[in-house]
């Protein structure tokens, strides 16, 4: 008989991603070139667009702690439509829901993805809701779980992890084997170019993948 049972309770560690899933990290910048190589240029009018965003961002963050649908608000959606997410060919889904099938069929986790832009490849996520104190790490076991559901498996996959202060982004292949990396983490709070850079990746990747 399947169990079934919540992402969330079924995967809430590094070592329960790898276990389950067979995951590796592969610490190889060959792996994981598009977050610091080759990225794409950005305008004066998209450089004004995100000293904007950190405006923002620092003035409501100022009064304490924001939670996820804020985060959303503030700092996701902005940077979605400034990098082009959600024009052509992209398209966005909210909440969306997945399901694994794990040993053979006997077990089945299922989960829901905060934010999910289809281009086949590119899957975005912020923390379930939680307050800003917490670390972007918190939310990677789960994270890497959502990317495991990836419908293209043949193909890599890519998100993002933000609580608003710090943005990380992933890089996920299934074949040959499940394998995974990591940018560094980025300081929305702290500094003004890493959010420069930030939207240099998102357009990056949204390029590479927008013809696949």
């Amino acid at each position: 008989m399947t169990q079934t049972a919540a992402i969330t309770e079924a995967i809430t560690s590094l070592t329960d991603a790898h276990t389950r899933f067979g995951l590796v990290r592969i610490e190889d910048e060959q792996f994981f070139p598009e977050w610091f190589e080759e990225l794409p240029e950005i305008t004066e009018a998209e450089k004004t667009s995100l000293d904007v965003l950190r405006r923002r961002y620092l003035y409501h963050r100022a009064d304490g702690d924001l939670l996820e649908g804020t985060v959303m608000l503030l700092v996701v959606s902005p940077l979605l439509a400034i990098a082009g997410f959600y024009d052509p060919p992209f398209k966005i889904a909210a909440e969306s829901s997945v399901e694994l099938v794990l040993n053979d069929g006997e077990e089945l986790l299922r989960g829901q993805i905060d934010v999910l832009v289809l281009q086949n490849q590119f899957w975005v996520m912020v923390l379930e809701p939680k307050k800003t104190t917490l670390s972007v790490w918190t939310a990677l076991p789960q994270a890497l779980a959502y990317l495991m559901a990836n419908p293209q498996p043949d193909k890599p996959v890519f998100g993002i992890l933000t609580n608003g202060d710090d943005i990380l982004f992933i890089k996920l292949r299934q074949t040959p084997t499940p394998q995974y990396d990591l940018s560094q983490v980025f300081a929305l709070f702290t500094s003004a170019r890493e959010v420069y850079e930030i939207l240099q990746i998102l357009k990056g990747i949204g390029q590479a993948i927008s013809t696949v």
